[in-house]
């Protein structure tokens, strides 16, 4: 899905880059070519990278 329709990416262009940006939203849109314009993909953007923090996090939760 359209994350930033001012920038056209997605969210799969987003986690693509998640782990390259680590868990700053301003490195997500330097890895992407973009800048923030309306503001209103910035909450969405957090998201996705909360999540991606949480997946490896519990990966590293030995079973």
């Amino acid at each position: 899905m359209y994350v930033c329709l001012c920038n056209a990416f997605t969210d799969r262009q987003v986690r693509a880059v998640c782990s390259a940006a680590g868990s700053s939203t301003a490195a997500v849109y330097c890895a992407l070519g973009v800048k923030p314009k309306c503001g209103k993909c910035v909450p969405t953007v957090r998201e996705i990278l909360n999540e991606a923090a949480n997946a490896i996090a519990q990966a590293a939760i030995p079973a």
